[in-house]
């Protein structure tokens, strides 16, 4: 589960203020919102790249607003993937298991277990240069999911690929959820991506006093 309480957080001079919303575990959540509304800031301070100025972020019914970003049980997909182009793919999902001091065997299970879920074991020796955007999302996927987070942290996964591609992402993508059972909270201005995907899907926007604030815009059915 994650549960912001009365969030305020500022990037430059924009301050998202007051922000709370709950999403139940195991739960696919989206969050929709215009470009520049603070999407990507929210993440940002819910995984702990950015400073929370007020409230609370609780991930499983724990305070953790305090909490270094590897000590929150959060993975996070940015929306540029942020591959490292010096490491294979396999370096790619050991990557969270090496800062954790997992032991070998366990890596190297946990990295068969990654690459057969993503269907990516044929593309473990090889580096990031030169995959498809669909190869490089799963890596990415994989990288976030590789320390078992409670919750995964997705912006914008999908805008970037081919409408082809996107289909069968969707897919991927609840098929991950209902699979691990981790919740989702996936940052989209896609509606498309909010009706396949969502279980609730919440709405990032500004109110007739001007506020920015989150609402529920309804569940899938």
């Amino acid at each position: 589960m994650i549960e912001l309480a009365d969030v305020s957080v500022r990037s430059g001079d924009y301050l998202l203020e007051g922000i709370s919303f709950q999403v139940q575990a195991g739960a696919y959540a989206v969050l929709m919102g215009r470009t520049g509304i603070g999407k990507t800031t929210l993440l940002e301070a819910i995984c702990g790249l950015r400073r929370v100025l007020r409230g609370q972020v609780l991930v499983g019914g724990v305070n953790v607003t305090g909490w270094s970003p590897g000590d929150r049980r959060i993975g996070y997909m940015p929306q540029d993937l942020a591959l490292f182009p010096t490491m294979t793919v396999r370096q790619h999902l050991e990557f969270a298991q090496r800062l954790q001091r997992a032991s070998q065997p366990a890596m190297a299970a946990r990295v068969r277990e990654l690459a057969d879920l993503l269907e990516i074991d044929h593309l473990l020796p090889r580096g990031v240069r030169g995959l498809s955007g669909g190869e490089a999302q799963r890596v990415a996927l994989g990288r976030a999911l590789a320390a078992r987070p409670a919750l995964l942290l997705l912006d914008e996964p999908i805008s970037a690929l081919d409408a082809e591609t996107r289909r069968s992402a969707r897919l991927m993508l609840k098929n991950l959820n209902r699979q691990t059972g981790v919740t989702v909270l996936h940052v989209t201005h896609d509606k498309e991506d909010a009706e396949q995907l969502s279980d609730v899907c919440l709405q990032l926007a500004r109110t007739g006093t001007g506020r920015v604030q989150v609402s529920c815009a309804g569940a899938a059915t």
